[in-house]
């Protein structure tokens, strides 16, 4: 009876530990790749590190010829975890991107808004700023 004991607590705890899973499935931590489409085409590489509902971006680069942001612009983000069921994750994403005060062309700023589905994003963005060029408006995707 003893080791019947034993057994059903091995049984417990190795089910447990299955439930537990890894938090990546929770999270959008990785290298991105944005492709936005409409009144502008624009692409872009990042890295997302979350923290809560926090989202930090780090390694911005666009990948297509512009001029709105300069090196040295910043992005912050969120996410929100809306449920992960059947392994498939949803949650709501937002994005803000900031040329530097230094910008040669004018003070910019591109916010994306969009739901991520599994390991891709998608939504909408607009692009506002005194910069010649520097305005628009359209639909975007990335993949991690």
């Amino acid at each position: 009876m003893k080791h019947f004991g034993v057994a059903i607590i091995f049984l417990m705890a190795l089910a447990l530990s299955a439930c537990g899973g890894s938090s990546s499935n929770n999270t959008i931590n990785g290298n991105w790749t944005a492709t936005l489409t409409g009144t502008q085409d624009l692409s872009f590489t990042v890295s997302l590190t979350q923290s809560g509902s926090i989202v930090s971006v780090t390694n911005l680069s666009f990948t297509t010829s512009q001029s709105c942001f300069d090196t040295g612009s910043t992005a912050t983000g969120t996410f929100t975890l809306a449920g992960n069921t059947g392994g498939v994750t949803t949650g709501t994403f937002g994005m803000t991107i900031q040329s530097p005060a230094s910008n040669s062309n004018g003070s910019n700023t591109l916010v994306l808004a969009g739901t991520l589905t599994n390991n891709s994003i998608s939504g909408n963005w607009t692009l506002n700023g005194n910069g010649l060029g520097c305005t628009g408006s359209g639909t975007f995707t990335m993949a991690g």
